[in-house]
């Protein structure tokens, strides 16, 4: 069985645009950290890496948040895409799999800034339990119905060995949790219902090494 497609929202925005609207976020941040108040399509389309009418077409979407002759207020319109995406509100967050990406990803402060709370971390080893990172007690794995319960927690990360991920995905499904981020580099199956986005490293570095070589190719 597949994920749920992100593109089947209520709004029926394309998956390509859900995609980008986190790195429209991401650059009116920035403009905004460095008291820029407007901004026209075309130089929030370059602070994002897109062309601009990718841009104003994908804002299209949300409804018509720019003014002829004077471009996009920047923080209303931060808002209204945060508000689309989610998050505005605070998502408790549990991460299973507390090895060296765990312990990187625990750490990454862009959670805390961005609307996710890491309300616990769990992994099966033992030894790991009672271990403190960034503030968090490394828990037991079978805590993690009871913290899903307690926390009300919706969105899910694996960062275990990849023989590991399918069981992983199994019980988190099992108790409720309906997002997955998975870091293991394998394949999850899960239900209908359930949202499910891959991070693969080594995927990435493999297009890199192909553009590498192409690039020494041709020179």
């Amino acid at each position: 069985m597949t994920a749920r497609s992100s593109s089947e929202s209520t709004r029926d925005i394309p998956e390509a645009t859900v995609a980008r609207l986190p790195v429209y976020l991401r650059a009116l941040n920035t403009l905004a950290d460095d008291a820029i108040r407007t901004c026209s399509s075309e130089e929030l389309a370059l602070a994002a890496g897109v062309n601009s009418a990718k841009l104003r077409k994908d804002l299209s979407y949300l409804g018509s948040y720019g003014t002829r002759g004077v471009g996009y207020d920047v923080d209303y319109l931060r808002y209204q895409i945060a508000r689309e995406i989610g998050v505005t509100q605070d998502w408790p967050v549990v991460i299973v799999g507390i090895g060296n990406l765990g312990h990187a990803l625990a750490n990454y402060s862009g959670f805390r800034s961005r609307g996710f709370r890491v309300v616990a971390l769990l992994d099966a080893d033992e030894t790991r339990h009672g271990e403190v990172v960034a503030g968090v007690e490394v828990r037991p794995f079978g805590d993690l119905e009871e913290i899903v319960e307690s926390h009300g927690v919706a969105i899910g990360v694996i960062a275990t060995p990849a023989g590991a991920a399918q069981d992983v995905s199994d019980r988190m499904v099992g108790c409720g949790i309906t997002s997955i981020l998975n870091f293991a580099p394998s394949v999850i199956a899960v239900p209908d219902g359930v949202d499910v986005r891959k991070v693969d490293l080594s995927i990435e570095l493999q297009i890199l090494a192909y553009h590498e070589q192409r690039k020494a190719n041709i020179s």
